[in-house]
């Protein structure tokens, strides 16, 4: 029934994106898995995992436009909860290491063992558990998201106050997590990570498997992200968007929307980091840097504020485009390549690539306007 609604609520952008994702989240892993590596059609494990990582930064760039692009919430802050997932998730990976470590601890990561810790921090307990760690995942970004709107919402804090304060939030926490003595792995982050579920985390199948999984979740996201905007609650999130004083005064409490979409929103973006980290290998604080944030909105306004399928596809386009250009002579310009094209979107394609496209092939399908019939002279 769920699913019925959905699929009735979704345009033909929308289909086209869950069935090209499908297409994706099927042919590559098998690509990669059944294809021998001299085919022109087998995949690399490198290029299966890079292309992971872009759909990881897809879903993102969805959670970041649902509260942004449909609620009007710009959030400088969004690669924290991000970056929270992602350690949740390599806590668990670190914790399957066991012995098999450096310095050989069964109980302590190396790092501890490192920094002379004699016992593991209490907050480490339960991570030994995939469904524990994958609780974590959802409920930390999720209950940061709630506590910091509950205040900010309630105190009518909107626009570029707002955008400060996430900001803010996230430097905070990079600060916190680059000290040692956090338990966190400070400035090297979590790496070497060895098992996930009992698989080897580098094991040609456990990439695909991985890749598959990062397809299944986007298109979940999409879906639930597709749902809330086409729903009623919608709506009024929508009306919030473009006329928040006149939708409080019809009566509508317009910090709880806001909290809804703000929660729902951090936890997909923890859902984000979380597949993002046995893909890549390692979670830093770097992850929590306002720059990352920031960039993130730049996809999301590259490929399309307010379209779902636009910010994905602005997230894979410009990641795309960013390892293409620093990997070359272009290294350094990079930074002044993104800025460029941000304000080039700004200013000429307010629409994004989405919009922009969709409104040129409108424009073409329209028919032209006919010539009114000239009066007959007068006998």
């Amino acid at each position: 029934m769920i699913t019925r609604f959905l699929l009735s609520n979704m345009d033909r952008r929308g289909l086209v994106f869950l069935a090209l994702i499908a297409a994706i989240g099927l042919l590559v892993p098998l690509a990669n898995l059944l294809m021998p590596a001299g085919s022109p059609l087998h995949v690399s494990t490198a290029t299966m995992s890079l292309w992971g990582k872009y759909l990881c930064y897809a879903l993102l760039a969805i959670s970041l436009d649902l509260v942004w692009g449909y609620c009007g919430i710009l959030s400088l802050g969004h690669g924290a909860f991000f970056a929270l997932g992602g350690y949740a998730m390599g806590m668990y990976l670190m914790r399957q290491i066991g012995s098999r470590g450096v310095y050989g601890n069964p109980v302590l990561p190396d790092f501890m063992v490192f920094l002379n810790w004699q016992e593991l921090p209490w907050y480490w307990y339960g991570f030994s558990s995939f469904p524990f760690a994958m609780l974590m995942v959802l409920l930390v970004p999720g209950l940061l998201a709630f506590v910091f709107g509950w205040f900010a919402f309630r105190s009518r804090v909107t626009g570029v106050y707002l955008s400060i304060i996430t900001q803010a939030l996230t430097y905070a926490l990079l600060l916190a997590f680059f000290r040692n003595d956090m338990g966190f792995g400070g400035n090297n982050g979590l790496t070497d990570f060895k098992d996930l579920l009992g698989f080897n985390v580098q094991a040609q199948g456990t990439r695909a498997a991985l890749f598959a999984m990062t397809c299944v979740m986007l298109i979940s996201g999409f879906l639930i992200a597709r749902g809330i905007v086409s729903s009623k609650l919608g709506k009024v999130v929508i009306a919030i968007r473009d006329a928040e004083s006149r939708t409080r005064f019809l009566g509508y409490r317009v910090d709880r929307f806001k909290l809804f979409v703000f929660t729902v929103s951090a936890c997909m973006a923890g859902v984000a980091g979380a597949l993002y980290v046995p893909q890549v290998g390692i979670i830093n604080p770097s992850e929590f840097a306002p720059a990352n944030s920031i960039e993130t909105v730049i996809w999301v306004a590259v490929g399309g504020r307010g379209s779902l399928v636009g910010a994905a596809l602005g997230a894979v386009v410009v990641n795309w485009a960013k390892t293409m250009f620093t990997s070359g002579f272009m290294a350094p310009y990079w930074l002044f390549a993104l800025g460029a094209l941000f304000v080039f979107v700004t200013l000429f394609m307010p629409k994004g690539i989405l919009g922009t496209a969709q409104g040129w092939w409108e424009s073409r399908k329209r028919p032209a306007p006919v010539p009114a019939a000239e009066p007959a002279p007068a006998e």
